[in-house]
């Protein structure tokens, strides 16, 4: 019984959206999850930034507790999950909303039909049966790898396509999206209270 009051605690965080100043999501320039950060910012009318990294699990080892910070996700994020369950003592998800992507396409720096393409794990079954799907972090790297020359076609953002200078071959349009907010502000669990890091030591 104790171990349920102690559960029920810890959904009742003080996590607030009003103290969150910056915004971690997955990049380089021309993701959906970039986007997303920046449409939240202008919903909420919050004065932010908006930090690009390699990966959500990347992001979130270089932020600090303090609650001013925030991961954007999606729902369709590889192993989204893992990374929420697995850090339930610093991460709290305030925050949902739905906005469509980028109009997603099928890119190429020439090949009409692209023998091997980069993709990132999401949009994976956007890629033909006859050809060879390549996994990246982003759609944005997948348009970075493909332009390299190190796959013939990619699966990216329109917003990659044309940074990049890639060849649009199909164009799949907007996908309404849920994105997600995660607070990162650490959880002191005797007393049920998110604190920051330097309360803690």
């Amino acid at each position: 019984m104790q171990a349920l009051t102690t559960n029920h605690s810890r959904q009742h965080l003080p996590t607030s959206v009003e103290s969150i100043r910056n915004l971690h999501t997955l990049g380089p320039y021309g993701t959906n999850l970039e986007a997303a950060a920046y449409e939240w910012l202008h919903r909420r009318g919050i004065e932010g930034k908006v930090v690009l990294h390699s990966s959500l699990e990347t992001a979130l080892d270089a932020v600090p507790d303090n609650g001013e910070h925030a991961l954007v996700a999606c729902a369709v994020y590889p192993a989204l999950h893992t990374l929420t369950f697995g850090n339930l003592h610093r991460l709290h998800m305030v925050d949902s909303f739905v906005m469509p992507t980028h109009n997603m396409v099928l890119a190429s720096t020439g090949a009409d039909t692209p023998r091997t393409v980069s993709t990132h794990p999401a949009p994976v079954a956007l890629v033909s049966e006859d050809a060879e799907p390549r996994l990246v972090l982003s759609n944005s790297q997948a348009a970075i790898d493909c332009a390299a020359g190190h796959t013939e076609g990619c699966i990216t953002t329109i917003v990659a396509a044309e940074q990049y200078g890639l060849r649009v071959l199909r164009d799949f349009g907007p996908v309404p999206m849920v994105f997600t907010i995660h607070q990162v502000c650490a959880v002191n669990a005797s007393a049920g209270r998110a604190e920051s890091v330097a309360a803690l030591r």
